[in-house]
């Protein structure tokens, strides 16, 4: 006799199938700019590694050179094997926060600004986002979340972990301020905080939040805190690469600076830049850090590696940037996003292609992947019903002539 769970995975599973949102790991190899799919290799126009340094073979050698010039005591471990509280902690980690702390800094001062940021290292941005704010508010404070209704599944997850008799969380409109603004004049006298979070950069939509208008609300009420998750900025984005804080010169007015290395950095893990108080306080109350085994020495070693680079990486961003804009303007206004929008400045990397159902979606990633590009469909829950897409995304790895291949087969 089957057992009737089982009974109804396989039901919900055939559901899944049925609507064309069944997920499946895909069996790929890398090569550069190429992923191998089916024997046939594709350009990658699908992964997050928008400064292209994931396939950079050269720049690996030259980070394996390095360490391999180093004595035995002194190579980087391949594991923590503890948590950071226990003996995780590595003075790989220690001096990546170090010099994170003095990126953020230098950073302020190039904008004639004093402000200064401690640094805290994460295993990856989900960890970040599932644990900051549930840390941050479980002091017995009366504190309302308001995010943005296009934040990660990271951050939705937690505001879901925060939630309890004293702490609250709304969703306004993307991108609507006058929505957020109604809801902090609607908010109790009795709240006493109110933290407003975001994405810089959204993953889906690949549209900006407007910080500088962030920054405006929060100057009116004393009572809000900004928390900027920068992921897909990071690399991206500002004169350092430091995102898009640092490009609109509100740096200094952001509460907690959140950003990740598995993006444009190629590597793993994330940061927060925060007061140093806080940081204590995440130490001491952040469940995701203390029970979790630190990411490896030579992992941190790789990420300090390509931070000491990114500085210098501004003509890599200027035709990231060149080419995203490119694609972006050449995209029918019906496959838009927002099609009514004039202004086609610069957004990000991320250019949507929407088809709105699940069945045409699908059959543009097969027809682009038939071309020589490999395009993934995205689909519902990921998106709201009736906007799935191909998420296509730019690297500096590509080429103009990619670019316009592409446009072709749009």
């Amino acid at each position: 006799m089957q057992n009737p769970i089982t009974e109804r995975l396989q039901t919900a599973l055939a559901d899944l199938k049925a609507k064309q949102q069944y997920r499946q790991l895909p069996n790929l190899k890398h090569d550069g700019r190429y992923v191998i799919s089916n024997g046939k290799a594709l350009l990658n126009i699908a992964s997050n590694d928008y400064l292209g340094l994931g396939g950079d073979t050269e720049m690996q050698a030259e980070f394996l050179a390095q360490v391999g010039q180093l004595s035995t005591t002194h190579t980087p471990k391949m594991s923590t094997t503890s948590s950071r509280l226990l003996t995780g902690n590595d003075i790989q980690l220690e001096a990546l926060e170090e010099e994170l702390q003095n990126w953020y800094q230098s950073a302020i001062e190039k904008q004639s600004l004093t402000k200064s940021k401690s640094v805290l290292v994460f295993n990856s941005g989900y960890h970040a986002n599932l644990g900051i704010l549930p840390a941050l508010t479980t002091l017995p404070v009366k504190t309302l979340i308001l995010a943005d209704k296009l934040v990660h599944a990271s951050i939705i997850d937690g505001m879901r972990l925060s939630q309890s008799k004293l702490v609250t969380y709304r969703r306004y409109r993307h991108n609507d301020y006058e929505h957020l603004a109604k809801f902090i004049e609607q908010a109790d006298e009795t709240v006493e905080r109110i933290i407003i979070v975001t994405e810089s950069i959204f993953s889906m939509d690949g549209d900006r939040a407007d910080l500088l208008q962030l920054v405006q609300l929060k100057s009116k009420d004393a009572r809000i805190e900004l928390y900027i998750d920068e992921a897909h900025a990071v690399g991206v984005l500002g004169d350092t690469g430091l995102g898009l804080a640092e490009e609109t010169h509100t740096l200094a007015d952001i509460d907690y600076l959140v950003g990740t290395f598995g993006k444009a950095f190629a590597s793993m893990g994330a940061y927060i830049m925060c007061d140093a108080f806080v940081k204590q306080w995440l130490i001491n109350t952040m469940r995701p850090l203390i029970f979790s085994t630190a990411l490896p020495p030579i992992n941190h070693a790789w990420t300090r590696f390509i931070l000491a680079k990114m500085p210098t990486l501004t003509d890599q961003r200027a035709h990231l940037a060149q080419l995203s804009t490119t694609l972006s303007q050449a995209i029918d206004p019906r496959h838009r996003v927002s099609p009514t929008v004039e202004d086609m400045d610069y957004q990000s990397p991320i250019v949507p292609y929407i088809l709105g159902d699940n069945a045409s979606t699908l059959a543009k990633a097969q027809q682009l992947q038939a071309a020589g590009f490999y395009a993934l469909p995205i689909r519902p829950p990921t998106v709201p019903t009736n906007t799935a897409r191909i998420r296509l995304v730019m690297n500096a790895k590509l080429t103009n002539e990619d670019c316009e291949r592409l446009i072709q087969q749009l």
